[in-house]
């Protein structure tokens, strides 16, 4: 089986937009850098560009080649063959493409938002299509127009997407709320797995464009993965897979032990929750974790995961999760026994290729 990179990302760029029709070009996101008297201090390295759509800011982030381990070419698929090179020496055969900007608030006109999302799909499937099938994405849909998002989901499933794109926070709702209920169905029947990533797309308080890293970002993925247990969303849409991903994995225990207390001290009050073995949760729910190889991968492994962990290198990125070696690292814990083989082959391989159903 491939060796699959389960989170990578692409950085969006002026050729991303220019898949709109004329009609939609009024939408089309403009970069904004500022001028040469920025007072030093004011934003992070790398914070001071921005994309400009419906009077909002969001961030365009400037990436540095020796702390992402990548090039202009390979992050912005300027040079499809180049990004396909550098797997090829990292050891791996497939990245799953998550996008950027959308991993921010970028905008509150729907109208907007279709036609960004519509470009970007578009854009990306036209750059996989070079690839013979090492590069795969994953859809972003317009979650302010529901009835576009469901549309969108049935042409990337067309055009071979391979997931369907999701903030834990977004649309002002948790991911439990049947308002997002048609996609999900939508992402059943199409056998598109849900990726709910890190990140928000909500605007933030005060307005602003806001930057990465100013928070504990990472705790809506865990409330988003409890919400979905509990409410039993796996059993309404019964062939939908649901995947966390850039939150690390070591939330697992924690998430467990207050479902697990739930059931014993409150069945009185949440009778409709009643596992019996909650080790089966990942299985019967068909849930899936990205973890980060710092993490005790193997104390994870005790939890009923192991069908169920993948890696990701976070690729493009700079930030936390960003771990360009990550692959390696799995590896490395096999051949020191800090995890078994069949393991390391599950994390690398089976369980990212059930997830994203390659």
């Amino acid at each position: 089986m491939p060796v699959i990179d389960a989170d990578t990302h692409v950085d969006e760029c002026e050729e991303t937009w220019s898949y709109m029709t004329p009609a939609e070009a009024k939408h089309r996101p403009v970069t904004l850098v500022p001028g040469g008297d920025v007072p030093d201090g004011s934003a992070p390295p790398g914070y001071t560009r921005h994309w400009l759509v419906s009077g909002a800011l969001s961030i365009r982030r400037i990436r540095d080649d020796q702390r992402t381990g990548t090039t202009l070419e390979t992050r912005e698929l300027r040079d499809v063959g180049a990004r396909l090179r550098h797997m090829d020496q990292m050891g791996v055969d497939v990245h799953i493409l998550y996008p950027t900007a959308f991993l921010t608030h970028i905008t509150s006109d729907p109208e907007a938002q279709v036609a960004i999302c519509k470009s970007y799909n578009r854009w990306l499937a036209d750059k996989c299509s070079q690839s013979e099938g090492r590069l795969r994405w994953v859809a972003v849909v317009p979650m302010l127009d529901v009835e576009a998002a469901v549309e969108e989901v049935h042409w990337a499933a067309e055009h071979g997407a391979c997931g369907v794109f999701k903030l834990a926070t977004e649309v002002g709702k948790r991911v439990t709320d049947p308002y997002f209920f048609p996609i999900y169905q939508a992402a059943n029947d199409t056998g598109l797995g849900l990726c709910i990533h890190t990140g928000s797309g909500d605007p933030r308080p005060g307005g602003g464009a806001g930057a990465f890293g100013d928070g504990l970002g990472n705790t809506n993925i865990v409330d988003a993965f409890h919400g979905i247990v509990f409410s039993g969303l796996a059993t309404q849409f019964p062939k939908l897979r649901f995947g966390f991903v850039e939150a690390g994995a070591s939330w697992i225990p924690y998430v467990l032990d207050n479902l697990y207390a739930r059931r014993e001290r409150m069945s009185w009050a949440f009778g409709s929750f009643n596992y019996a073995n909650l080790n089966d949760l990942f299985r019967d729910n068909r849930l899936y974790v990205t973890c980060q190889s710092h993490e005790d991968i193997a104390y994870l492994l005790k939890f009923g995961t192991e069908d169920h962990l993948m890696i990701g290198t976070d690729y493009t990125h700079a930030d936390a999760s960003a771990e360009i070696e990550a692959i390696d690292g799995i590896r490395r814990m096999a051949d020191e026994g800090t995890i078994d083989q069949a393991a390391k082959v599950k994390i690398l391989e089976a369980n990212p290729k059930a997830f994203y159903g390659l």
